[in-house]
């Protein structure tokens, strides 16, 4: 959260020590404390989508070998689409016993090992994303999750609904100085929270041989960045 003071006095704040943490602010007339949030819609140019293969063997080595195979046949196909490598991450491996529960005996029996590998991808053209997640099945992934449509440079949003933001909230200090009888405000402090929406497609985990994708409809539609502004105005005369 970024927050800062409106100092009384310009000369007061440059005599200020820079460790002060906050500026205190004496107002003489009440006070009002508005909370206002503005967001504005844009549309998505990045794309994430996770994928993921999970590998069953009766030993560990076996489990893991299987595993880096499958899984570096759907690495290698995300790169034949254009992809750069810094926008690969693997996210998580994880390595697990496998059980069976016999209510007969009550005993857990042993079933050998599962290994689990994930990848998240940024997709830079988001008007290609069906066309990679219909290569990921094809190539193997059997667990795909997403795509997250974000802004990869939000910075004119957020400023637009920041302005918004104070604007609204001025104009509603104002109003409150009127009801109360006062004729202006002072802003005294401002304190600020940014969020990020966005709409998510899913897809989840199926048996090995039951995904059957052909031309998965995508559509990014808009996200919104949104900002909160939390300020106070002092009621003047």
């Amino acid at each position: 959260m970024l927050r800062f003071a409106i100092p009384l006095f310009a000369a007061t704040a440059l005599a200020t020590p820079l460790a002060a943490a906050e500026v205190q602010i004496q107002s003489a007339g009440p006070v009002v404390e508005l909370r206002i949030t503005e967001s504005v819609k844009a549309e998505p140019d990045i794309a994430t989508v996770s994928a993921g293969v999970t590998s069953e063997a009766p030993t560990a080595v076996e489990a893991m070998r299987l595993n880096a195979r499958e899984m570096s046949a759907v690495i290698a196909r995300i790169k034949t689409l254009g992809i750069k490598e810094d926008d690969i991450q693997t996210t998580g491996i994880n390595l697990n016993a496998r059980y069976d529960y016999d209510r007969q005996t009550r005993k857990q029996i042993f079933r050998g090992y599962s290994v689990s590998n994930r990848v998240s991808v940024i997709l830079r053209d988001v008007d290609e994303t069906g066309k990679v997640l219909d290569a990921l099945v094809a190539a193997g992934a059997t667990d795909i999750s997403g795509p997250n449509f974000s802004v990869d440079d939000d910075t004119a949003a957020k400023a637009q609904a920041r302005e918004a933001a104070m604007e609204t909230a001025k104009e509603r200090a104002m109003e409150y100085a009127g009801w109360a009888g006062y004729t202006g405000i002072r802003l005294l402090e401002v304190s600020e929270s940014v969020s990020v929406s966005r709409p998510v497609i899913a897809m989840r985990s199926a048996p090995e041989g039951a995904i059957s994708v052909q031309g998965v409809p995508v559509q990014p539609g808009l996200v919104s960045t949104g900002v909160t502004v939390t300020v106070k105005y002092e009621m003047t005369r």
